[in-house]
């Protein structure tokens, strides 16, 4: 008798359903979202354990990498693809999705994601972190410009590297404005 696992993973519980080759439920169970705990709970089942699905998420890179070290035949599922074949179900819990993604995996209808490597996340959070940086950046500096307009302040044709110098000299008479861009500009420095 082979077994077939499917999880639902939630960012701090995961369901588990465990079903043999004719789709008899063996365990339901809900355990915290930890690799070791998920394993322990698949315990019994390990020696003739065939797939053990689980729907592609923000968690997914690291649980999947971590489930195949710990040799489990983890196999990270497409979530259109779950999704579709989700839909049908009357009661949608995390157990029942557990439950769907089990048989998912016993019938062997499924597409896999692609999980990249982990240098490859390093590199894709690197990029979207300086985005993000760079969009705050130029969020504050638009702010600093706007913020002027109401005193009549307009910074035309200033580049970037005397931004701060011409918005300091344009707010040198004014004390309270000074300041307050000024805290603005301390920002915009660091970023």
């Amino acid at each position: 008798m082979e077994f077939f696992t499917g999880l639902d993973i939630g960012m701090d519980e995961t369901a588990i359903c465990v079903v043999d080759d004719k789709g008899q439920v063996m365990v339901e169970v809900t355990v915290a979202t930890d690799p070791e705990t998920i394993k322990a709970a698949l315990l019994p089942y390990l020696g003739r354990l065939r797939r053990v699905g689980h729907e592609a998420g923000a968690l997914s890179p690291w649980l999947h990498g971590e489930l195949l070290r710990l040799g489990l035949p983890a196999i990270c599922l497409e979530t259109q693809h779950v999704r579709a074949a989700l839909k049908a179900q009357r009661n949608k819990t995390d157990k029942t999705d557990a439950l769907g993604i089990a048989h998912i995996m016993r019938t062997g209808w499924f597409r896999k994601a692609h999980i990249k490597s982990e240098p490859c996340y390093r590199l894709r959070l690197l990029l979207t972190q300086r985005r993000n940086l760079k969009r705050k950046f130029l969020d504050l500096e638009n702010a600093v410009r706007h913020s002027l307009k109401a005193f009549g302040i307009r910074l035309s044709r200033v580049g970037r590297g005397a931004f701060a110098q011409a918005v300091r000299d344009a707010v040198a008479g004014d004390a309270l404005v000074a300041e307050l861009i000024d805290a603005m500009l301390n920002a915009r420095a660091a970023l």
